[in-house]
């Protein structure tokens, strides 16, 4: 076994999020992936093994802090990356099938970017009044500042609040602790186009500790879902996130005639090949 670091979405190497990936996993057990994923201290790692299904190039198992995840969009992107770089051939030319939790997930090689197309939402539609009110407890957020409340529930079971604006959104004061299972976001709209929205992400650790994610594929995908069915985005937009923890990424979010979503942002490799014992 293997170990890479990666770097996701970030606007430059070590801007983004980063992200342990683990090459021939087969022999690890769940308790010990959890293990190795909380050792590392990133907000998840991932675990390459064989596929099972005859479509995809592999499969994927994705932990973080807490547990395992059905699927996440930093991990997804740093993965492909990953396995292309020790010498994966996809079945499709210039196309990667991951198999992960929420099913295949297809990722594609543009040019300098990889791009992965955002799975269907688990659960949309508004939160109730009750979960509007801890969201935005939970974030530091005046609800009178709130404009929409959203579930953007891809397999992390995001509950989005959409603010009136970027610095809105780059103010708040998130509480320290929140109960394990916790994923919460904002976003707000900048005034100039590029880039066109901020976006903030924060969960609970397996410590009760509500930590800020620096760059949050899922997250960014479902708000992408969110944005351009409501008419609020068209075509495609770049949304920026990490800004408050030191962070720089972008995320380039873009709708295809088809109604499909894709996520894309540029993947860099800090170091490869660690051998795991």
């Amino acid at each position: 076994m293997q170990l890479d670091l990666v770097d996701v979405f970030g606007a430059r190497a070590m801007a983004g999020n980063p992200l342990g990936v683990v090459h021939a996993a087969d022999g690890m057990s769940a308790e010990a992936m959890l293990r190795l994923t909380r050792w590392i201290g990133f907000s998840e790692c991932t675990f390459l093994l064989p596929p099972t299904h005859p479509d995809a190039d592999y499969r994927v198992r994705i932990f973080y802090p807490a547990g395992e995840l059905p699927f996440a969009g930093h991990p997804t992107l740093g993965t492909a990356h990953a396995w292309l770089r020790a010498g994966g051939q996809p079945k499709r030319a210039g196309v990667v099938v991951q198999e992960c939790g929420v099913g295949l997930v297809e990722v594609r090689i543009e040019g300098e970017l990889l791009a992965f197309k955002a799975p269907p939402l688990v659960k949309g539609g508004p939160l109730s009044a009750e979960e509007r009110a801890e969201v935005a407890r939970l974030t530091g957020v005046d609800e009178a500042g709130i404009v929409d409340a959203v579930h953007a529930n891809n397999g992390p079971g995001w509950k989005l609040l959409r603010l009136r604006s970027a610095a809105a959104v780059l103010a708040a004061q998130p509480v320290a602790r929140a109960p394990l299972g916790t994923d919460v976001g904002l976003v707000g709209p900048h005034d100039d186009s590029d880039p066109a929205w901020e976006v903030r992400a924060f969960f609970a650790n397996a410590n009760g500790e509500l930590k800020e994610d620096p760059v949050t594929g899922s997250l960014n995908a479902a708000t992408a879902q969110y944005l351009f069915a409501s008419g609020l985005a068209q075509d495609r937009y770049i949304a920026r996130q990490g800004q408050q923890i030191g962070a720089d990424g972008r995320v380039h979010c873009r709708i295809e005639p088809d109604g499909a979503v894709w996520i894309g942002g540029r993947v860099d490799t800090i170091a490869a090949g660690a051998a795991l014992r």
